[in-house]
């Protein structure tokens, strides 16, 4: 183990650390061709070959839910679990549920969550991937419901568990609502730990507030994509409180490992080979996961 984390910090040793924009990455591409990071040419064509990062400057775009299954799954199979969830809207706040309606039809999801299980590498796993283009990601009832229904799942199939993170934080929509699944969650997280089953994070771009205070940073190995933005408050919340200036690269994802609160920092093609390694490295007793047919 000590290995692997030391040959994913000297692979990115060399790299340019790629600062995120403000503007949205993949409009940007559409827009301008080229990389909001380095500003080179790119074109749409050549970004999905490498995984939409940047040949360039190692830039990792962001990607939607069913973009990151199908390069994280073998073959992009994926079983989804739970789906026929859905929002409702608990506190009857104005127009919330046509925003959510709004955010179905663009992205062809149901919530900012989907859930099942998958084989990456042929090792079995549930699998569950964050997409900030719903609602930015964030974590009402049903994304915290499927999320805890994922573990348990997990648990129950003694398989380990794998989440992709990207969140703005809890639903301001569903109040108290959305803040008692962060509890929820790590509750869930205790059972997979009695059962002595691994639970890896991705935290991918943006991973903050409550997510990031809950099963974000629970992991029993946390992994980052390279320039993710990993933190709780926002900087200008905490460069008002402090009233000091912060690093450039404050809640970055290379900000984080030298702080310690990331294991590694993973470049996105290198993703499913360094799932396959920890998944066999958490093995119980050196021994195989059970093979079965995933349903």
């Amino acid at each position: 183990m000590i290995s692997f984390l030391r040959r994913a910090r000297r692979a990115l040793r060399n790299q340019p650390i790629s600062y995120r924009t403000h503007v949205d990455d993949r409009v940007f591409l559409e827009q301008k061709h080229s990389c909001p990071s380095c500003q080179r040419h790119l074109t749409n064509r050549e970004l999905a070959s490498t995984l939409y990062v940047c040949t360039h400057c190692a830039y990792h775009f962001r990607l939607t839910a069913a973009e990151r299954i199908r390069y994280t799954a073998d073959h992009g199979v994926f079983y989804e679990h739970f789906g026929e969830l859905e929002t409702v809207n608990p506190l009857d706040v104005p127009n919330y549920s046509d925003k959510v309606a709004t955010d179905c039809a663009k992205t062809g999801l149901r919530e900012a969550v989907l859930t099942g299980t998958a084989s990456i590498e042929g090792r079995e796993c549930v699998l569950t991937v964050m997409d900030a283009n719903f609602r930015m990601g964030s974590m009402g009832s049903v994304v915290g419901e499927k999320v805890t229904r994922a573990i348990l799942l997990g648990a129950k199939k003694r398989l380990p568990v794998i989440i992709f993170t990207a969140s703005g934080g809890a639903r301001i929509q569903e109040g108290m609502f959305a803040l008692m699944q962060m509890a929820k969650t790590s509750c869930a997280l205790q059972e997979l730990a009695k059962r002595r089953l691994p639970y890896f994070v991705v935290q991918t771009d943006p991973t903050t507030a409550g997510v990031n205070a809950s099963f974000a940073m629970l992991g029993d190995v946390i992994l980052a994509e390279p320039g993710a933005l990993i933190g709780f408050a926002g900087r200008r919340v905490i460069e008002g409180t402090l009233r000091q200036k912060l690093p450039d690269n404050f809640q970055l994802a290379e900000f984080q490992l030298a702080k310690g609160f990331v294991d590694a920092i993973v470049d996105r093609r290198e993703v499913r080979r360094s799932l396959r390694f920890l998944i066999d490295a958490h093995r119980a007793n050196g021994r195989a996961w059970p093979r079965r047919v995933l349903r």
